[in-house]
Parts: structure tokens; sequence; C-alpha cells
């Protein structure tokens, strides 16, 4: 069991068990967290992961692009993510002592579209269907509010890094490496920033799936036995997105597999190419830190992409700072974001607001989510 303060609280909390649920851009299946708030902390008592079919993982990508009779397809996507996301809270009810029960469920849903310079948002989630599986109130839609307000309802979770993970005396800096890598910045003054700053383990993922039938690059070897090309680079750091100014967020709407491909040359060997893309990542971070985050002292580390050896170890010599994984704050870097989700549910309920307008550019803090009482 993993325990964290909760800064912000001003008030005892009585314990109450929420349910996170997480599936990113990765694709790769469900995260889920049993978070206890209780006192003033928040503890991460149960973890859970579902993994998606691999037809389900190749029927999300294609919805990532308009395709014939995709509003069917995306309806039944959504009831088989809502059975794969109680199939998850099982597991975690299982895990309750006698007379214990869950509050609220916190879904985020898989994200297909993420569109707020259009005004709109995206996830597959049927928060209905889930609220009679499980029997359980669910809070869904945490996007919509913030977007509906100018913002661009993405990263969401620097809310939650500021009430467990910020320091009275050091200048700590969050780093998710999922899909998309993003940063929050948890400042001694001044207000809290957060924004995506580029790639984490979408296009090495795809990539070396590929090239090599591993769904990922295992501790980042195969990239390491390569040599980054540095005309590829070049081109691939020269994406507007990276001069973009905070608050920003993007996703696989930008990024994919067809604009990598628009980059290669004839003759770019597979696995130099893997190892330009990990140097990429790990640029787009580490730039984005020196720029727009520079007094960090501690940059800690969650996400899938927490577990690339390779990855971190470039961010090290990238960066002269401590870097070192969200576990040494209390959370497992594998399960801050569901936890994020259990404590925005929360919020909900509690008729909070769930988002920083510093981070995601709102005109002002909203209350997040729409409420699915249970059965």
């Amino acid at each position: 069991m993993t325990q964290t303060s909760l800064h912000s609280s001003n008030a005892k909390l009585t314990m109450q068990y929420y349910a996170g649920l997480m599936s990113g851009t990765s694709l790769d299946g469900v995260d889920a967290a049993l978070v206890c708030f209780a006192d003033n902390t928040c503890s991460v008592t149960h973890t859970q992961y579902v993994p998606y079919p691999p037809e389900l993982k190749q029927t999300l990508l294609q919805l990532h692009t308009p395709s014939h009779n995709e509003l069917e397809h995306s309806q039944l996507v959504a009831i088989l993510l809502a059975h794969l996301y109680a199939e998850a809270v099982q597991g975690l009810k299982n895990s309750l002592a006698e007379g214990a029960s869950i509050t609220a469920i916190g879904c985020h849903g898989q994200t297909i579209r993420h569109r707020p310079e259009l005004g709109f948002t995206l996830q597959l989630n049927n928060p209905a269907y889930l609220a009679e599986l499980t029997g359980i109130t669910v809070v869904a839609d945490f996007r919509s509010r913030d977007i509906a307000a100018g913002g661009q309802g993405a990263p969401l979770v620097p809310a939650f890094h500021a009430n467990v993970f910020a320091h009275s005396t050091i200048h700590r800096t969050i780093l998710n490496i999922g899909g998309i890598s993003n940063l929050t910045d948890l400042p001694l003054n001044g207000a809290i920033s957060g924004f995506d700053c580029g790639l984490g383990n979408l296009l090495m993922d795809a990539w070396c799936q590929r090239h090599t039938g591993a769904d990922y690059d295992n501790d980042g070897a195969w990239a390491a036995g390569g040599t980054v090309i540095a005309p590829l680079l070049s081109e691939l750091l020269a994406h507007p997105f990276f001069d973009q100014a905070p608050p920003k967020s993007t996703g696989r709407d930008m990024f994919n597999m067809s604009w990598l491909e628009k980059q290669l040359q004839p003759g770019y060997a597979p696995q130099n190419v893997q190892a330009t893309l990990l140097e990429f990542s790990a640029r787009g971070i580490a730039d984005a830190v020196q720029r727009y985050c520079p007094d960090t002292q501690e940059l800690y580390l969650c996400g899938g992409g927490a577990h690339n050896g390779a990855l971190i170890a470039r961010l090290k010599q990238l960066l002269p700072i401590v870097i070192a994984a969200t576990d040494k704050l209390g959370i497992g870097a594998d399960w801050v974001e569901a936890a994020a989700f259990a404590w925005l549910a929360k919020q909900t309920l509690e008729n909070k607001p769930g988002n920083l307008p510093s981070v995601t550019g709102a005109s002002g803090y909203r209350v997040l989510g729409a409420i699915y009482p249970g059965a």
C-alpha cells in the first residue's frame, strides 16, 4: 500500500474508496487503481491491469481516422470497453475488506480524437453501461467542460500531481511518459504549469511492432543498439508543435505512423530509426524541462516509459538533476494516472474543480465530468 499526503485539503476525511480507470494512447489495456482517501492522505491500496485483445487495439487504431460506418463501430467498441472496465473494477472490489465499498468510479475512456482547436474531444466510453454492470456511480467525460471553457482539455492530471507530489522546499517536476509525454511543473512560487511536451512511447511502440513483432522495445534495448540518424532527428524536431508555448496538448491526430513515414528516406535501417525515435522523445522532454521548467531540482517519472532504461539513461545525460520514479513519492509509476482519475471523480462528487486554468488554458476553474448514478 502506498500513501501520500493531500496538501490542499483543509478538513479530515472519512475513509472513502474510489476506483480510477485509465486507458491511454498506448492502447495496451486498462490500468485500474483503488484509492483510499482518509485523514488528508491518498493511498493506492490495490491495482489491476486488464489487457486489450489484439483485435480491439487494431479497431481503436482504425477509429482514429474517418472510416466506413465508424459511428456504429465506435458505439460497439464503447460497450466492449465498458465490459473490460467492469472486469477491472471487479478485481478492485475483490480486494476490499468486508463492509467496505467503492464510492465512485472515475473513468477517463479511450481517446480516439482530440481536437481542442476545433472545440471537441472524443473518448470512447459507455459510463451508463458501466454503472449498470458494476452498480457503482461512474464519473466520466472529464475533458469536455474544460474545452468548453476555452481550455485544451488536457492534461488533467497536474491538479492531482499538485495535491500529492508538491514539496514546500524542493522544486519538483512530474513527467508522465505514456504514448505522449507530459510535464507538471510544481514551482516553489508562482503558478503550476502542465502541458504535453512531445512523444513518449507512441511511435517507438508502433515502429518496434512493425519491424520486430514485439508490442514494445523492452528496456529500449533495440534502440540502444542503433545509431541516431541526425537528418531524421532534425526533421522530427522541426515540427511546429515544439515551438508552440504552453498550454498545449497533442495525440495521435498530430503524431502518427503516417506522419513518421513522410520523414523517412530509403535506406534508413529500422533499428537506427528506432534509436532516432528514442532520441526524439528524450530531446522533446529535456528541451521542454529546460525551456519551461528551468529551476527544476527533481524530476519524477511515471507511465510505461518510466521502465524504458535506455530512455531514462538518455534523460539523465541531458538533464543534470535528480531523476527517479514516482515510487519514491509513494505512488507506483504505473498507477499515477489511474489514481488521478479516482481523485478527479471525488472532486466532481464534492462539486470541486478538477482543472487548473494555468495548465489547460481554460477561462477559469471548472467542475469536470458527468455523473452516472449507480444502480
